[in-house]
């Protein structure tokens, strides 16, 4: 789930079909990775979403920043680098 999933007007989730096959949480940390330049916008997306911050969505998290760090690695995702680094910063230290 990221937000090319969505539509402005109407609001429509597209291609959800996968959502909720992956592991708890992953969905929302997945959404909450692509926030991550928008801060009020990642805000709100973890009040939408408890699971984020929770033991197992801790992991959840960590799993999706490091996904996302490696697709950094190949050239891809270059806008989100300093967000990500800063994200796996901030779950290592919980």
């Amino acid at each position: 789930m990221h937000w090319a999933n969505l539509t402005a007007q109407p609001l429509q989730l597209l291609d959800w079909e996968g959502w909720g096959q992956a592991p708890e949480g992953f969905d929302a940390a997945t959404l909450y990775a692509y926030t991550r330049l928008q801060p009020d916008t990642a805000a709100r997306v973890r009040t939408a979403f408890p699971i984020l911050g929770s033991p197992p969505g801790l992991a959840a998290e960590a799993t999706v920043c490091a996904q996302l760090l490696q697709t950094v690695s190949r050239g891809d995702n270059l806008a989100l680098e300093d967000q990500l680094r800063a994200w796996s910063e901030e779950l290592r230290s919980r």
